[in-house]
């Protein structure tokens, strides 16, 4: 185990413990998917479905991004994800969701993904 990258990922919110426990207590394996997410297109996704206010397909990818982020502890992830979700439940169009809410966490969501992801170009 890479302590060192570890201990920058539990810095930066990531519940590495869990994860682990989660994947059988194979770091490999765990590494392999934190690996993998860095192809995930979901939070790109959402911020394009939004662009085009398509709300249903935003919230299909932030709904994927709380579930992938969530079984890989991503904590800060998963967080701004649900949030993301919550906003976009239920709604048909981009003006039924307060704009100020909404900005403010997916500017979030994207801080901490784009933060994350720099951690895991070490991988």
């Amino acid at each position: 185990m890479d302590t060192q990258f570890f201990d920058k990922l539990k810095d930066a919110g990531v519940d590495v413990d869990t994860a682990i426990k989660r994947f059988m207590g194979k770091e490999d394996l765990y590494l392999k998917f934190l690996a993998k997410y860095q192809n995930d297109e979901s939070a790109a996704n959402i911020e394009k479905y939004l662009a085009e206010k398509n709300v249903e397909e935003a919230f299909k990818s932030a709904h994927t991004l709380k579930g992938v982020a969530g079984n890989l502890g991503l904590d800060p992830i998963a967080k701004y994800a649900s949030e993301m979700v919550e906003l976009l439940r239920g709604k048909d169009q981009l003006e039924e969701i307060d704009a100020d809410q909404l900005d403010s966490v997916s500017g979030e969501l994207q801080a901490v993904h784009r933060s994350l992801l720099n951690i895991l170009a070490e991988l």
